[in-house]
């Protein structure tokens, strides 16, 4: 849902001093929200190969500092949905060699204040924010002993993820209602179980999330019919007007398949900002970002009745390697589904 200004009345007395700082501070905290932050940069890097950097993602103002030996940038980017965009397509990947440390500024490294001495450091967990990862320190409450007193072994810590934004359960639904009419496949999934062979279509890097086809006899069968109908139709359905590229948009666009190059799949529009639509291709779990004028209609339901190819999975064990085992097979077995989310399967990898 999205609320305009209009929909707030105007406060009945003015704000006075206390009113205006708490405004003041409220726009501060929004424009950090737009802002990104890009670590682990070379020392001799200009403005303006950062800028070259974040091309896609129309950086409106960027900010380089050097600290010593340290080099990063702060780069605003306009809106929080491309801030999640660099991030999930930026962090993690080499640039000069280098690999790129990509955040929101408001979970930026930053010099703490000089606090009294902690006996612990803090756990720090990832958290997902849109369609990437920003991390949060959880501090633990801890009992102060006296000095000499017996200290209790250390506690493995164990990490913990929160659930991808595209892969939850109110995110799909929707998805599922406005694409398909019903929510039937994510029953469906909820009772897959034993032996299986997942082919990677795509990975949230850092995590233990990724986005698979089951591979059985029914995906053969479907995948066949799909693609077949797709590549007999792109050339007849036209591309679609400005005005009806928005949230919830079916439509048909370019992905790309590993060494086979593009080709034409179903997705379904997520945002849009100005020329740019933010997609989702349903039958691979992947997000991208393409011009608005290169969508073309896709909302004949002929084309929307074989489910979605692809499905959420959590490794039981691990954390998959971001860009290496996409498009690559897994054997191994699913072991259940998670407790919150039960259309997402744990699935355990044979070693």
């Amino acid at each position: 849902m999205f609320w305009s200004s209009g929909d707030f009345p105007p406060s009945a007395g003015p704000l006075g001093k206390k009113g205006e700082a708490e405004e003041q501070k409220s726009l501060r905290v929004k424009k950090r929200e737009t802002q990104v932050y890009v670590g682990n940069l070379p020392l001799d890097i200009s403005e303006e190969e950062i800028r070259h950097l974040l091309k896609d993602f129309h950086p409106l103002h960027v900010h380089r500092v050097r600290s010593g030996c340290k080099c990063f940038a702060f780069a605003d980017l306009g809106s929080v949905q491309r801030v999640a965009l660099a991030i999930q397509e930026l962090d993690g990947t080499l640039f000069h060699n280098r690999r790129l440390h990509v955040n929101s500024n408001t979970s930026a490294p930053r010099r703490p204040p000089d606090p009294a001495p902690r006996p612990q450091e803090p756990q720090v967990l990832e958290r997902a924010s849109g369609g990437g990862f920003v991390r949060i320190t959880a501090y633990l409450q801890i009992t102060l002993k006296a000095p000499g007193a017996p200290r209790e072994p250390a506690r493995p810590r164990t990490p913990l993820f929160a659930v991808p934004m595209e892969m939850r359960g109110t995110f799909l639904a929707q998805l599922l209602r406005e694409c398909f009419g019903g929510l039937s496949w994510l029953a469906a999934l909820c009772r897959a179980g034993g032996d299986a062979g997942l082919l990677v279509t795509s990975t949230v890097p850092r995590t233990p999330f990724f986005w698979a086809m089951h591979i059985t006899e029914t995906l053969h069968r479907d995948m066949q019919a799909l693609f077949g109908a797709l590549a007999a139709a792109e050339e007849r359905q036209p591309f679609l007007q400005e005005a009806a590229v928005r949230r919830g948009a079916r439509c048909l666009a370019q992905h790309q398949l590993g060494a086979a190059g593009p080709a034409w799949n179903r997705c379904w529009v997520v945002d849009r900002v100005d020329a740019w639509a933010v997609v989702l291709f349903v039958d691979f779990g992947q997000s991208a970002t393409v011009p608005v004028r290169c969508l073309r209609s896709l909302e004949g339901d002929d084309f929307w009745t074989i489910p979605p190819l692809t499905q959420p999975f959590m490794l039981e064990n691990g954390i998959l390697s971001s860009y290496q085992l996409t498009h690559h097979i897994l054997k191994g077995k699913i072991t259940g589904a998670l407790n919150l989310e039960p259309h997402i399967l744990k699935f355990e990898e044979l070693r």
